[in-house]
């Protein structure tokens, strides 16, 4: 008897913990299904009017990439994406705006794009960066930009080869030509020692020619420098690639210089880049050492210098280092003594390695920055000289008969 009821108490228990576990297989129940969804995939904040914001939202339009006949992605040439936009007193409350009037629920987790205008820029873009980071949608990992003129502008325009602009300026920025700087990134850059940030900075080109040759494009005009959360200057497109060797974000990257004394320009692929950041104390002076040293092959030859001589080879290194220390050379002035911002984060390598001295000048950085001694060193090799060794002016002169 007592074995009876023994058994039957598991037995009860165990159709207890069975019945219990069906509570946590209940599924999805709050799940929203991806057709009641309004995806964005880039979005503009522009300043509206006096204490207004303007957000403009690309929304994705999932009929028009289905499956069209023979097998094309798009149906008949329809738009993949489409613009709407709302003022609003902040981002939260134009947002607000646009979903009381949109029959989806509007999504943030694929939006990959995040484009500042310029007006906004310059008065601050501390409460967008807020809402932007406080919201659970919007991904971190997002691209961040700066547009001359509305930001708008550049999501309503019609791409060539991508399907919508806002995936044409993500892939410009994936290239590594240029910056490439996420939201995360941002925030991180304007909350660190430094203070200081910059950005790519765009704007709405146009090629001209007849009806059907012209049309829009986004050109990358340079980096929008912040200072705190505010837009104080910008930096031209030779400029930024200077903060790229500086960075040490070097990618896709062609150096051409013309060599004393020549009539045409050498052009180089970069090989390796290394960057070595030594900041230094003494005497009261604070000092910044950057020892740059790169590789180059070269992959056009318009000179009259044949590479595989090594005197001519000589020449062709030290313009190359030439035109790297110029470039930094020529971004850490603007930096320093025009704009006064650390885009470089000088701010970072001496709080790591002088803590008590950065104490010290923590608050007055900005007054400490500009008189920071900088010492440039590049060191240029290169190790490839392409397949034709003869150079091309020399060849110009050649009987092929």
């Amino acid at each position: 008897m007592e074995k009876k009821r023994n058994s039957f108490i598991k037995c009860a228990l165990l159709f207890l913990s069975f019945s219990g576990s069906l509570f946590l297989l209940s599924g999805c129940w709050d799940r929203v299904e991806i057709n009641d969804l309004a995806i964005i995939t880039a979005a503009a904040i522009d300043k509206k009017d006096v204490n207004q914001v303007e957000l403009s939202l690309q929304i994705f339009i999932p009929k028009a990439m289905g499956g069209g006949q023979g097998g094309e992605g798009g149906s008949g040439g329809e738009n993949v994406t489409f613009v709407i936009s709302q003022a609003g007193v902040n981002i939260a409350d134009a947002l607000s705006k646009l979903q009381a009037d949109f029959p989806r629920k509007i999504f943030w987790g694929q939006c990959k794009v995040f484009l500042f205008g310029e007006e906004l820029a310059r008065e601050g873009v501390y409460e967008s960066l807020d809402f932007l980071l406080r919201h659970p949608e919007p991904r971190e990992r997002g691209y961040v930009f700066v547009s001359k003129g509305k930001a708008k502008n550049i999501l309503a325009m019609k791409t060539n080869l991508e399907p919508y602009s806002g995936e044409a300026v993500r892939e410009i920025a994936t290239l590594g030509s240029g910056l490439a700087v996420t939201l995360q990134d941002f925030d991180e850059l304007l909350t660190g020692a430094s203070q200081g940030a910059a950005l790519p900075y765009m704007k709405v080109a146009s090629k001209k020619g007849d009806k059907e040759s012209s049309y829009d494009y986004t050109s990358f005009i340079g980096a929008a420098v912040f200072k705190k959360d505010r837009m104080v200057g910008d930096l031209s497109r030779k400029e930024t690639r200077g903060l790229l060797w500086l960075k040490n974000e070097v990618k896709e990257y062609t150096v051409t210089v013309r060599p004393p004394g020549e009539k045409g320009e050498l052009s180089f692929t970069l090989g390796t880049v290394q960057v070595k950041v030594d900041p230094q104390i003494k005497n009261k002076e604070w000092k910044m050492k950057l020892d740059v040293k790169v590789t180059g092959m070269v992959i056009q030859n318009g000179t009259n210098l044949d590479v595989n001589d090594p005197n001519s080879l000589k020449i062709v290194q030290q313009a190359f280092q030439k035109s790297v220390k110029q470039r930094i050379e020529g971004v850490i002035g603007t930096a320093q003594h025009k704009l006064k911002a650390d885009i470089a984060d000088f701010a970072e390598e001496f709080h790591r390695k002088y803590p008590k001295q950065w104490k010290r000048v923590e608050k007055r950085w900005e007054e400490v920055f500009p008189n920071v001694k900088v010492q440039v060193q590049v060191n240029a090799e290169v190790r490839r000289q392409g397949y034709i060794n003869q150079p091309e002016k020399a060849r110009e002169g050649v009987d092929n008969e």
